[in-house]
């Protein structure tokens, strides 16, 4: 008889499961023969204990060992036999009304996966980012790293400015009681990186060496220190010295500096060119693919399994509380984190990767192995020895899946382009890189 599969609501369903109580019985004797073979009780040599001692030695786990699995063929049955495709692990509850004599029945409640189409590709709106890397470009990004090697030269009579780097004494107080890291001696550091807070860099432009001042400064709400948060200091600070940055010349000494073995100024450019390209073309693929996944979500409602956004949100958690112990924060381990805070983006994942493997089966989007080396080849190009990083990723398997996903993903997004309404989307280079 084909087992009734109740729908609850949503994805929920229920099954009541029937285990003969004979055939659990029949199991746990046999088992607990064969535990009786070898088992060691004292004042018996082994294997040579009473049953009704091994009964009660072990008879309960067993039990429950033997009823665990019973059940679950049952449930494999009846899963098999109506072709569900269930999602996260059921639920089993005992079920004692309408239980006919010598069984033990169960009800199975368990969540499905949902029947997923894929969108009209065609009629999706997707942008395409397009980004220009000149000459300009690559001279901003030199530019950047010569300001990264900078010496710097103190100067008489100079108005502190950004880039320069000022040193300075600095004694802050709330309601006139010093604070913990309110003070300090020759302190130096660089205008305008944004390593102190916007007001104390505003106070200390066009300071001379020599001159002082004195200026409140409102801390932030959200600011890491709880004792200062949202409250409102004064700080004396003397500065005692302000010097320029003097930038390296672009010159065979500083294209060693980085890396170019030869001093070749021309191959350094190149190289620095060809890093930017590979970055631009990361980068612009990524705004890209965000813009289809997007345009994907938008396109398509079904419900998702609570099982798997928990099991999502879950994770994240972990992943974050790990992230606080990396940083040194004490008590990560205990740190109350709210689930809440990931659960819109944990339904939005599931919902996303569903629709993703929906999509990659109906069209064969699947990863090729050539493909897989091809991206592989790619990213090793931002390492010294690439040889050795190609021959890594190809022998762990771990490694190469992550690139499989990866290149999943790209096939995913290049057919949805191939369908799609796309408009290219010029991108400013700044905007791309987080520069601006």
């Amino acid at each position: 008889m084909q087992p009734v599969v109740e729908k609850l609501s949503g994805l929920e369903r229920r099954v009541d499961l029937v285990v003969s109580i004979a055939d659990v019985e029949k199991e746990v004797q046999a088992q607990l023969k064969r535990v009786a073979r070898t088992a060691k009780v004292q004042g018996f040599r082994p294997g040579k204990a009473p049953l009704s001692l091994i009964e009660r030695s072990h008879g309960p786990g067993i039990r429950y060992e033997v009823i665990n699995t019973e059940v679950g063929r049952s449930l494999d049955k009846v899963i098999g036999e109506t072709k569900l495709r269930v999602a996260g692990t059921p639920n089993l509850e005992p079920k004692t009304e309408g239980v006919e004599e010598g069984n033990m029945a169960f009800s199975a409640t368990f969540e499905v996966y949902p029947e997923v189409s894929v969108p009209d590709l065609a009629a999706l709106q997707v942008k395409r980012a397009k980004v220009e890397v000149g000459d300009a470009e690559v001279q901003r990004t030199i530019d950047i790293l010569r300001k990264q090697r900078a010496t710097y030269e103190a100067s008489e009579g100079r108005e502190a400015q950004d880039d320069d780097r000022v040193t300075l004494d600095f004694v802050g107080t709330i309601d006139g009681v010093p604070f913990d890291g309110g003070t300090a001696e020759k302190f130096p550091f660089v205008l305008g990186q944004g390593r102190m807070l916007p007001e104390f860099e505003t106070a200390v432009r066009e300071m001379k060496a020599g001159e002082s001042k004195t200026f409140p400064l409102s801390f932030p709400d959200e600011y890491g220190s709880k004792e200062v948060a949202g409250k409102t200091a004064e700080f004396n600070i003397t500065v005692s010295e302000v010097a320029a940055p003097v930038l390296p010349e672009m010159n065979s000494e500083f294209a060693k500096s980085l890396g170019q073995p030869e001093g070749d100024v021309e191959k350094l450019l190149a190289d620095v060119r060809a890093n930017i390209e590979r970055e631009v073309k990361s980068r612009a693929q990524a705004r890209t693919k965000s813009s289809v996944m997007d345009a994907l979500i938008a396109a398509c409602s079904f419900d998702v399994p609570k099982s798997l956004v928990q099991n999502d949100t879950q994770g994240r958690v972990a992943a974050a509380r790990e992230e606080l112990k990396q940083r040194g924060v004490p008590n990560a381990e205990s740190m109350p984190i709210p689930a809440e805070a990931f659960t819109a983006e944990s339904e939005r994942r599931v919902r996303l990767g569903l629709l993703v493997s929906e999509l990659v089966q109906s069209a064969d989007l699947q990863a090729r192995p050539e493909q897989v080396r091809t991206r592989i080849e790619e990213f090793a190009q931002n390492y010294e020895q690439p040889a050795q990083v190609v021959a890594y990723y190809l022998s762990d398997r771990q490694r190469r899946a992550e690139i499989e996903a990866i290149v999943l993903e790209d096939n995913v997004v290049e057919y949805v382009l191939s369908k799609a309404q796309v408009a290219d989307e010029d991108v400013a280079f700044d905007e791309l890189m987080g520069t601006n």
